[in-house]
């Protein structure tokens, strides 16, 4: 048992749910004449602490929604990890959704404390019956370990670290390790190459592979951008503050991969990462460069900030050379996408029906939601280039995301289903279950799916 879940049973201390509005005649006397003295009202995540006689706690008052809100958040347990003295409580009353209650309880206790001394305080949640502790605490550390990745500094977290950081996660679950570098990339990933040739620290990519070759084959694609400066057509400094997330999509793909595994859903598992450094030097690639893609399109540079999509490009072109019943690719890919959305929702971009709205249905089931944009083919014309297959970037500053979602579909041919989603992975000011800094995006919605179509 996770050392914050506590086994049904255990001797815990009461949280009393109450909604605004709702009769308060369940509580115990004590708690009602308390919450009349001290004039409490049940807000939502709103934590009210009862003293017993003798002036220890008698339990607590935890202000939830209706259940008919209609913006209702099933991740304010998260408020308890945050403001519960230390010590082991448990629910004595509805709650709305126990499983995600207890998702969001683990997701706030979450600390980025690497750097800092840690918060020791333990707050221990008994689990509600039929919640199942394994799947929610493989759920949370996959969470975490995004995260994790995502808020480490680049001086921390460079192509070296990535890899180490997949190669642990691999070789932790029996799964088999290739790092492909130097010449061999350059050979065979010129787009790669090509990003990541302005840095000392060298760009590779990422691959491993998990479970047995017979089951159906998932390959997972995460932009590994470790730091973007935007190359030559270097970003203003305020863009530059956060881009230690730029490899936000290669952290939220280890994450995933680690649910997968630890699950061991009936998959064969691909997991590809391109791992760079989008810097500037005299040896970084430029405006007006032309490069031949793995796939043999040669792609025309028109902006060295949409480094990106060019890695990912090679690595999905790889991906698609076998075929796997399911592609998915994650990306810090565009601001246009949080233009489009905002930071809480990452848009979602595929021609396959069925996949889109099923994992629109598992991510709003997941308190992870996700939203469909379309694949406008029309669009695909502003890519061309005078003296290539393609340009990189498409001139005038119009439908971003979905741009660069066209310039991606390129490489992708032989996969049965592809999807890609531009997420954030960043959460700009703390909502609970979600503290600022580096988020998952769409993972616990993608495994969600994965579960329900290949099971245990």
């Amino acid at each position: 048992m996770h050392l914050l879940l506590l086994p049904p049973g255990s001797p815990a201390l009461p949280i009393w749910p109450l909604a605004k509005g709702q009769d308060a005649a369940h509580l115990p006397e004590a708690a009602r004449a308390w919450m009349t003295s001290v004039a409490y009202e049940p807000a939502p995540g709103r934590v009210l602490l009862v003293p017993g006689a003798d002036g220890a706690i008698l339990g607590v008052i935890f202000g939830v929604e209706p259940d008919d809100a209609p913006s209702r958040d099933p991740f304010l347990a998260a408020n308890l990890a945050r403001d519960l003295p230390a010590g082991a409580y448990r629910f004595e009353g509805k709650l709305a959704d126990p499983r995600l209650s207890l998702v969001g309880f683990l997701l706030g206790t979450y600390r980025f404390d690497r750097y800092r001394k840690p918060d020791i305080r333990t707050v221990q949640i008994v689990l509600p019956d039929g919640v199942d502790p394994a799947e929610i605490f493989r759920i949370a550390e996959g969470v975490r370990l995004a995260r994790d990745l995502v808020n480490t500094p680049a001086n921390d977290m460079g192509p070296d670290e990535l890899e180490a950081a997949a190669r642990e996660l691999c070789g932790r679950h029996g799964g088999w390790f290739v790092s492909v570098t130097g010449e061999e990339l350059e050979r065979g990933f010129p787009l790669i190459q090509a990003v990541g040739s302005s840095s000392p620290r060298a760009p590779r990519l990422i691959d491993f592979s998990w479970g047995e070759e017979t089951h159906p084959r998932v390959t997972l694609v995460g932009k590994g951008v470790c730091f973007d400066t935007g190359g030559l057509d270097i970003k203003p400094d305020a863009a530059m503050l956060i881009m230690k997330k730029d490899m936000g999509g290669a952290a939220n793909v280890l994450g995933l991969a680690h649910m997968i595994m630890d699950a061991r859903l009936q998959v064969r598992l691909r997991v590809l990462i391109p791992a760079v450094e989008n810097s500037v030097s005299g040896t970084s690639f430029r405006p007006g460069d032309v490069y031949r893609s793995r796939k043999g399109i040669s792609v025309e540079i028109g902006n060295t900030d949409a480094e990106g999509r060019l890695v990912l490009a090679d690595a999905l072109a790889l991906a698609d050379e076998e075929a796997p019943d399911l592609l998915i690719d994650l990306a810090t890919l565009t601001g246009a996408a949080r233009v489009a959305l905002g930071p809480e929702l990452p848009p979602l971009f595929t021609d396959d029906d069925t996949l889109a709205n099923d994992l629109m249905r598992i991510g709003f089931a997941e308190n992870d939601p996700v939203w469909r944009l379309p694949l406008w083919q029309r669009y695909d014309r502003l890519l061309d280039s005078k003296i290539a297959d393609m340009n990189n970037v498409a001139s005038g500053g119009h439908a971003g995301s979905i741009i660069a979602a066209l310039f991606l579909k390129r490489f992708v041919e032989n996969a049965k289903a592809w999807a890609h989603l531009d997420i954030f992975a960043w959460t700009p000011s703390a909502r609970p279950g979600r503290p600022e800094g580096g988020e998952a995006h769409a993972i616990r919605a993608i495994y969600g799916l994965l579960k329900e179509r290949y099971g245990a």
